[in-house]
């Protein structure tokens, strides 16, 4: 008991100074942009890895990230990270190399950068006892003059000077302290604050968080891999309960996605959402631009994405996915989206209306990754598959020609153009058809697609083909929305349509009131509401299937909605799932402890669990 009584007051004597430290910080650094007449907009650029270890690209990314948000202060502006590469994509600069110096400088000017910074880093791996480290060569170069920065000594000389560092790769934050306040000194020796308040509001991950993340990168055993990862979340959040170490939630996501370990890695993945969620509504009511990872967000919702759809749940995959397609720069995000829609719409069964919206949905995303990568034949196959679909037999013919110009092997597209020509009335579609049957004798496919062709005049069992992106390209994301506050007009716009979705549903009127909502999800198609309503409208249908995937969306773009998690508990009490109307309910308790409904789905789920 004597040892709690002192430790407590120990733990809030080292909070209040760490606040302390950074409240004497940001005073210095609001006095130090008052005091300087001069203001320079720096652009720093990934670092380049000279080891030939390509496990430690990240930390060139690293640099200009963390470097990113040091520099920013009073009397300098930064160029952001997502600013960068949308300008590299437009000047046409590859986003999955290092641009040389030359090229740097064009994009500087292009930026309106007045210094630009560029570096090279070297790795010693990790030898017995020894840990891994790092050796930093940064250097200054101001843009309009194209010349290196120089500083002026005590003596009047001025000298350039490369900032050169070698420490531990677990202290890669401290040395991106260092190598920002040495950015600032070599631009003006009169700073009010030192280098160790700037390594200080550099280690935003607690060291040894930090340490287990960067291990968990380097260590290719699976086993441990995964531990150092759960060490480095348990860890930081034991100094920021309220936080998420996003980075290793994303890097958990991946590993578990690899091991098709579905629900865990959609878990990780939904942490860095709600991370970005949460950052993105702190800086909304701060009036503040965010500074939020998009590129973290945007992986992890296209691999939320890809996994509901492998699962078979096409509206939760689009619900996901839809918010980034005219975001994410990536020709396989809009492929991968249109496969998901045109499946969706051949899985659609009940409603023709809405199967002919998807469809057309998913021909208009087709339309843009083609346009994108005209030469990719994946592509075309589906988007020839999908105008076939849709009865425009003429285009469609096109792009299978394409494709078999391309792949002469290829059993399913000569079986899809054999039926096309066939519906041309063209006299070539029997020589097609033989080439068909050529190419898919293995497993008695030719025949097994024939006699479901004769029967439905359809075939499941051809799939769209998507391949999914390598983690490297969402390094060219840029997302678009980053305004500090939305629109007035279009929230205003999507409130009334909401109120009206609202009113129908409560009068009965739900195909209305499901028009309006698409209204709604096509403008805003991340409204958690619009889901929540949705799942009401099918549940009140009968349609259980479709009204628990209107519930899970709708959770996943809001936690809080107590509606959603009292229905999906009601839907697995039908089922039988008593663990899941045990979770659904702990998780509206946490909510609302005091709802009636609550408390009635509380009691049901404990007779449940006996």
């Amino acid at each position: 008991m004597l040892r709690v009584e002192i430790a407590l007051p120990l733990l809030t004597v080292l909070m209040m100074r760490k606040l302390l430290t950074a409240a004497i910080f940001l005073m210095a650094a609001v006095s130090f942009g008052r005091a300087q007449t001069a203001t320079d907009t720096v652009l720093v650029m990934p670092f380049e890895n000279t080891s030939d270890k390509a496990e430690f690209n990240w930390i060139g990314e690293s640099f200009a990230l963390s470097l990113s948000e040091l520099l920013k202060l009073p009397s300098i502006n930064v160029v952001p990270n997502s600013e960068r590469k949308l300008v590299q994509q437009r000047l046409r600069i590859p986003l999955t190399t290092l641009p040389s110096v030359a090229a740097s400088l064009k994009l500087a000017r292009e930026t309106n950068a007045t210094l630009l910074i560029t570096g090279k880093y070297n790795i010693v791996p990790a030898q017995g006892d020894t840990a891994a480290t790092v050796n930093v060569i940064v250097k200054i170069i101001r843009v309009n003059e194209g010349r290196f920065l120089n500083e002026e000594m005590s003596d009047g000389r001025r000298i350039t000077r490369d900032i050169n560092l070698n420490d531990a790769l677990g202290n890669l934050q401290t040395m991106q302290g260092q190598i920002a306040y040495q950015i600032l000194y070599q631009r003006d020796k009169a700073l009010p604050f030192s280098q160790n308040q700037m390594i200080e509001s550099a280690n935003k991950v607690p060291p040894r968080a930090f340490e287990a993340y960067t291990k968990g990168l380097l260590t290719p055993a699976l086993e441990a891999r995964e531990n150092y990862f759960k060490n480095a979340i348990r860890l930081y959040s034991e100094t920021t309960p309220e936080g998420t170490f996003s980075d290793a939630a994303l890097e958990l996501g991946h590993l578990y996605h690899n091991q098709r370990k579905f629900a865990e890695a959609v878990d990780h993945f939904e942490r860095v959402v709600s991370a970005y969620q949460a950052c993105r509504t702190s800086a909304r009511s701060e009036n503040r631009v965010s500074q939020c990872s998009d590129e973290g967000y945007a992986e992890a919702s296209f691999y939320i994405g890809l996994i509901r759809w492998h699962q078979g749940n096409y509206e939760q995959a689009l619900a996901v996915l839809r918010p980034l397609a005219d975001d994410l720069k990536l020709t396989s995000v809009y492929n991968t989206l249109g496969a998901i829609a045109v499946q969706a719409s051949r899985a659609e069964k009940k409603n023709e209306t809405r199967a002919a919206a998807l469809l057309n949905e998913g021909l208009g995303l087709l339309a843009k990754a083609n346009e994108s990568d005209p030469e990719g034949i994946d592509i075309r196959f589906n988007l020839g598959l999908a105008q076939f679909l849709a009865a425009r037999l003429p285009e469609a013919a096109e792009n299978l020609k394409a494709v078999i110009a391309v792949r002469p092997t290829d059993g399913e597209a000569y079986f899809v153009l054999s039926k096309i020509l066939a519906g041309l009335n063209d006299q070539s579609a029997a020589a097609v058809d033989n080439q068909a049957r050529t190419y898919l004798t293995l497993n008695n496919k030719y025949a097994n697609l024939e006699k479901e062709w004769v029967k439905s005049k359809s075939f499941p069992d051809i799939s769209l083909r998507v391949e999914q992106p390598q983690r490297r390209e969402f390094v060219s994301i840029v997302l678009s929305r980053r305004t500090a506050a939305p629109v007035a007009t279009a929230v205003n716009e999507t409130e009334n349509l909401l109120a009206q979705a609202r009113t129908q549903f409560k009068s009965g009127n739900d195909d209305e009131a499901m028009t309006t909502l698409r209204r709604v999800l096509a403008s805003e198609p991340m409204s958690a509401e619009s889901y929540l309503i949705l799942g009401k409208i099918h549940f009140r249908r009968g349609d259980l299937d479709q009204a628990t995937s209107a519930f899970k969306t709708a959770l996943f773009w809001d936690n809080r909605l107590v509606d959603a998690h009292i229905s999906l508990g009601r839907i697995y009490l039908d089922k039988g799932d008593c663990l899941q109307v045990k979770n659904y309910s702990a998780a509206a308790l946490e909510i609302a402890p005091e709802n009636p409904e609550v408390l009635s789905l509380k009691r049901q789920a404990e007779r449940c669990s006996k």
